[in-house]
């Protein structure tokens, strides 16, 4: 037992300090420290209520946490920063998915289902980090045992019919692994001599899951426990599949290890995990919010915002895995608010989220950075993909500047689509590049250089044509 909770800590927990949360994120994200500061405040929050004493930590429930921003601000990159970072269960999902119970789609407790199978995987991996040394001992005896078989002993048929043929058969070395031959294929195989080698493998033939069984509203569930009781009920069907030693050892090291893991325990660390330390991020939640009275789908919708209520505020879902109480997972919700305002949402669901954080509209500034600074950046990504073709791009710095005015300036007089502007105006201005790089590289051309005066030339009509810019996203 004390085992369980050292490990669900260790992977609930993130050990990193809001200072380094916030370096973390500013390698992908640029600007919005507020949005950045009050997610590592949560993270962080999750350490220290874990080192509280056992009979307030239960009082403590995590502050949920509502980002409100235009499109193309970073609400939904800092989720997915967010997830490669923390070592919680993290899913993020969107609120235009789900549907009311009682209509055609998802309900919303397939998202605890979706965290808790999470959780599973994450521990499951965990126990299979564990277990691999000992797995991949295992998985090399059994591939000696293909490569090197048993002699088939002979049988007396008279004995058989009588019962009693194994008196007649000859005793079986008991030390088997100790066999000569035995030995010689053992060290040819830890030498990397016969990883190209075409062995016959009888391995478990997994049957493909059925897609679609049961996947209306709240049946989904028990679509899946019907699933897994069926399968647990049918024999095992094994195959024979031709591949290299390489191949054999991986999928021999998969099958020994699932054998060493107890999967009961994994599943109870992993609701565990879930219930103490899953993270939902709830993206497009303004695309459920009902601006005034009215009737029709948005009935449906307000029913999403009525069934999300009290997973948010704490309930138990049942899921296959066990029931699972949602009173300490911490939810951030997300939405552009242009035609619906966060007031919009029903009053007690708004009450669930107590820190609003307003991510601002991106500028000149911001849009220079965000071409340039974060890992793996826009213009590095292009430098890159035209690289490959043996063409070298070099961004002068009056490029750089005039194609982010541009992209405030086309976001000002349209719509305000944030960073995802960039993406439009570099395709348009690298378009005639991209299409001709394999002749210009032909032709002895391996380096073009793109200064303002060639932006101006591709971009002008963007820039003047207020009509044409309607039609660029």
């Amino acid at each position: 037992m004390p085992k369980k909770k050292q490990i669900s800590q260790e992977l609930g927990l993130n050990d990193q300090t809001p200072r380094e949360i916030v370096a973390e994120l500013d390698k992908y994200i640029v600007g919005q420290d507020d949005a950045k500061k009050s997610v590592a405040i949560a993270l962080r929050n999750r350490w220290r209520s874990h080192k509280l004493p056992e009979e307030m930590r239960d009082d403590v429930i995590p502050k949920n946490i509502l980002m409100i921003g235009s499109t193309g601000v970073g609400k939904t990159e800092i989720a997915r920063r967010l997830a490669r970072l923390v070592k919680a269960p993290f899913i993020k999902v969107e609120a235009t998915k789900f549907t009311e119970v009682g209509y055609v789609g998802r309900d919303v407790e397939s998202i605890i289902r979706d965290l808790v199978q999470t959780a599973v995987r994450m521990v499951r991996k965990q126990r299979t980090e564990e277990v691999k040394e000992k797995a991949a001992a295992n998985a090399i005896e059994r591939l000696l045992d293909v490569l090197v078989p048993e002699p088939k002993r002979s049988q007396n048929p008279l004995g058989k019919l009588f019962g009693n043929a194994d008196n007649d058969a000859p005793v079986a070395d008991e030390d088997n692994n100790k066999k000569p031959g035995r030995e010689f294929i053992r060290k040819r195989l830890e030498s990397g001599k016969l990883e190209e080698q075409i062995i016959e493998l009888e391995v478990a033939d997994h049957a493909k899951p059925m897609v679609g069984m049961f996947s209306g509203s709240s049946l989904e569930g028990m679509g899946d426990n019907l699933q897994d009781m069926v399968s647990s009920l049918m024999p095992k069907r094994m195959r024979k599949r031709k591949v290299t030693v390489a191949n054999a050892r991986k999928i021999l090291e998969q099958e020994e290890a699932e054998k060493l893991i107890d999967m009961e325990e994994v599943s109870e660390t992993a609701v565990e995990l879930a219930e103490r330390s899953g993270i939902v991020f709830l993206d497009e939640i303004d695309k459920v919010a009902v601006k005034g009275s009215s009737s029709g789908p948005d009935v449906s919708r307000e029913g999403v915002q009525r069934d999300i209520l009290p997973i948010v505020e704490g309930s138990t879902v049942m899921t296959k895995y066990g029931p699972v109480k949602t009173d300490y997972i911490l939810f951030i919700a997300a939405g552009a608010f242009h035609t619906a305002k966060p007031s919009d949402l029903i009053p007690e669901l708004q009450g669930r989220f107590p820190i609003r954080v307003e991510l601002k509209s991106l500028l000149k500034a911001d849009f220079e950075k965000i071409l340039t600074e974060p890992q793996n950046a826009l213009l590095k990504q292009y430098k890159a993909l035209l690289q490959t073709e043996g063409l070298a791009l070099d961004f002068r710095a009056d490029a750089i500047e005039h194609i982010a005015e541009l992209a405030e300036h086309v976001n000002e007089q349209s719509e305000d689509i944030g960073a995802r502007r960039l993406h439009t105006l570099l395709e348009k201005l690298l378009e005639q590049i991209s299409f001709e790089a394999p002749d210009m590289v032909r032709d002895g051309k391996t380096e073009i250089i793109i200064d303002a005066a060639y932006v101006d030339e591709r971009l002008k009509e963007i820039a003047k044509n207020r009509d044409l810019s309607q039609f660029i996203l």
